[in-house]
């Protein structure tokens, strides 16, 4: 069976992006799961390869059949970006914003085109990005545009617990306001979807409560009652299968165990403290409800260690391993 091939844009030059790719991509268990198809800049990853002393020899390639996917090679697609005088780690900088954006891009360009099976993204810095005059806050906003996906889905994955999140970069106050029948119903049959197009089929699907207790029947918030709980029981006449809602205390840690076979968590730090707390490092995001499949690291440029070969690479190695593993079921 063919290896699928993943394509791996660099992230912001000044952080740590570069040192986790050149890491990875020198990691024999990624070498025996994916060919790696590397975008970003000549300099910027000589200088990681150097940093994190990887016995790696750049090839520079135009498309993704001229590369040479042996251990020891890392095969780039250069992009030239950067002016190097100029640079320096750990600062935010819109040179390193708008090549963020640029490695992105043509990530994309090569998954919607078909010459990749998926692409498993590095960290971006949003200051940098706005810096570079680039209008998107993140890379799910650059993927839902790119691919023209309205409201792309994402789907948090550690150790075999998948978590969807409801609501994410908005405030508490506001959060409230989107906890609504119609909208808890329409996101579990995306996530339904999505799940199906990663092959996940069999299993229950769990709300997490958003109250203590999940409200006590009203005694500490009225959310459950009327929006959450009638949005459960439709689900379950349509035919879903979806439980809830369940505390919040206790539906991670009952997933995490194989009771249920997602959460859809209603906030973003809800989810968020779930899995990292589970395991930080291999707590990998993916982007579904797209045509084209996106894993990433979540974490993130961490300018203060970037340029000084400290970061660990093991949440790329899980994220590039994680597009591997899923990737057959996006082909087209």
């Amino acid at each position: 069976m063919q290896k699928p091939f993943i394509a791996i844009p660099i992230g912001d030059p000044a952080g740590v992006g570069p040192e986790i790719v050149a890491k990875s991509v020198a990691d024999k268990k990624v070498v025996e799961a994916a060919n790696c198809v590397i975008v970003g800049n000549k300099e910027v990853m000589e200088n990681a390869i150097k940093i994190t002393k990887e016995n790696l020899t750049i090839h520079i390639i135009d498309e993704v059949e001229q590369g040479d996917y042996r251990e020891g090679v890392l095969n780039l697609i250069h992009m030239n970006n950067m002016d190097m005088s100029q640079f320096s780690f750990g600062k935010v900088s819109g040179m390193c914003g708008k090549a963020a954006y640029d490695y992105i891009e043509k990530s994309i360009e090569l998954a919607n085109d078909g010459k990749v099976d998926a692409v498993a993204t590095t960290p971006i810095n949003k200051e940098s990005l706005r810096a570079g005059n680039i209008d998107f806050i993140g890379h799910t906003e650059i993927f839902g545009a790119l691919t023209h996906t309205e409201d792309p889905l994402t789907m948090f994955e550690t150790n075999g617990l998948r978590v969807f999140f409801l609501t994410r970069h908005v405030s508490l106050r506001k959060m409230l306001d989107m906890i609504k029948k119609d909208r808890i119903i329409d996101y579990v049959k995306r996530c339904t979807k999505a799940l199906e197009k990663l092959g996940v089929t069999d299993g229950v699907m769990a709300i997490a409560g958003l109250n203590p207790h999940s409200g006590e029947h009203g005694l500490f918030g009225w959310e459950e009652v009327e929006e959450i709980v009638p949005a459960v029981e439709e689900l379950q006449r349509q035919g879903y299968r979806v439980e809830g809602p369940i505390g919040a205390d206790s539906v991670f840690h009952q997933a995490a165990q194989g009771k249920y076979s997602s959460v859809l968590s209603l906030y973003h730090d809800q989810g968020h403290i779930a899995t990292k707390t589970l395991d930080f490092e291999k707590t990998i995001a993916i982007t579904n409800g797209m045509p084209i499949l996106r894993t990433s690291v979540d974490h993130g440029t961490a300018f203060d260690i970037a340029g000084k070969g400290l970061v660990s690479a093991v949440s790329m190695i899980e994220a590039i391993l994680l597009a591997a593993k899923y990737a057959p079921n996006f082909k087209r």
